[in-house]
């Protein structure tokens, strides 16, 4: 296992941790999979074994249950296994049963840490924007947790460049706990993030883990153009995450998949695996599975070297196009780039 510092914190992450978004199966999650306490135990020593030391999960999957087995499970383990969960989105009917407010944040944190079964969460994210919440009463909901001892890092998922940067300014004049980390979609499918948070990533030090690096097993090899809908998979169930917009371009990339895991020898899931971990700012990988063998398949990225020849081969199939005002920069501010900037040329 490799681990990587997160951001400009002094926490060290494998650079592939374990999702819980199948954990529990209850209200639309069944449609996924719906693992219990004894088949997720049998999950995470598989991936304890390999050297995972993050588990990843959220107070909305299942509605507070894939924490409850996260919990369960995590006893007796390693308490150097790091869990990271989430708040923000919509758990129950009343009117402050979502939000990032402060009343919101530090009551669902003091739920998860019941569900979990532990003193302190090890990350904790913020799920998504609430853009009527002030800024600076999140991030101080986040500090006190901190200060508390309840939760030892802050982070933010599904952010956009400016939502981030008002949070950092926000930690910045108040002297508050900052985001070390965010949590966002990247795959080589979905390269948006290229044009402001990687940038961002570098410039502020912010570490990126990616929930659905392999943008919910379209990029596992399995779904191909004369194949779209592999049996058995969440789009066979009605799943429509990530949306793809050009259907063509995503078989595309994955005739290059499979066409460079044949020279290794590998399959098309861990070549989309160890692009990912070749791009800058990347901490961790979120991968999830339904069996040991899916999970043993992705650790088999981890010892995969791609060639110069495959990278620029990937990054040819999927280069997103260059937007306003980048595409003006590269025509004539490239000589005056930094690393921020040439992550947002899709210069990596």
């Amino acid at each position: 296992m490799q681990y990587r510092t997160l951001g400009q914190s002094g926490l060290k992450v494998s650079a592939l941790s374990m999702g819980t978004f199948s954990f529990g199966g209850a209200g639309p999650f069944a449609a996924i999979a719906s693992q219990g306490t004894k088949e997720a135990s049998r999950l995470m020593d598989c991936c304890i074994d390999h050297g995972v030391n993050l588990i990843d999960t959220a107070n909305m999957y299942s509605t507070g249950l894939a924490e409850e087995i996260v919990g369960e499970v995590l006893v007796g383990r390693s308490a150097d296994i790091l869990v990271s969960t989430k708040a923000r989105m919509k758990i129950g009917d009343g009117p402050n049963d979502e939000g990032a407010s402060r009343w919101h944040l530090i009551r669902e944190c003091e739920r998860s840490l019941k569900r979990l079964g532990r003193d302190h969460i090890d990350i904790y994210h913020i799920h998504e924007w609430d853009g009527q919440t002030p800024v600076e009463e999140t991030m101080e909901a986040l500090d006190t947790l901190v200060r508390q001892g309840k939760i030892r890092y802050a982070g933010c998922s599904n952010y956009t460049g400016w939502q981030i940067m008002k949070s950092l300014m926000a930690s910045e004049q108040k002297k508050l706990q900052r985001f070390v980390t965010q949590q966002i979609h990247y795959t080589l499918e979905a390269r948006e993030a290229e044009y402001e948070l990687l940038p961002l990533s570098i410039d502020q030090g912010i570490g990126v883990t990616v929930w659905s690096p392999l943008a919910a097993g379209l990029l596992s090899g399995k779904h191909t153009r004369e194949n779209p809908v592999a049996p058995g998979s969440r789009q066979s169930k009605g799943w429509s995450e990530p949306p793809i917009r050009d259907q063509d371009r995503l078989w595309r990339i994955v005739d290059t998949l499979i066409d460079i895991a044949s020279v290794h020898r590998v399959e098309a899931a861990q070549v989309a695996l160890a692009w990912t971990l070749s791009r800058p700012a990347i901490a961790s990988l979120i991968v999830g599975g339904t069996s040991v063998k899916q999970f043993e398949n992705n650790f088999r990225a981890l010892d995969l070297h791609l060639s110069t020849e495959d990278l620029m081969r990937l990054d040819e199939v999927s280069r997103p196009p260059q937007i306003y005002p980048l595409w003006h920069q590269s025509q004539f501010a490239t000589s005056r780039f930094g690393m921020p900037d040439l992550a947002g040329a899709g210069a990596f």
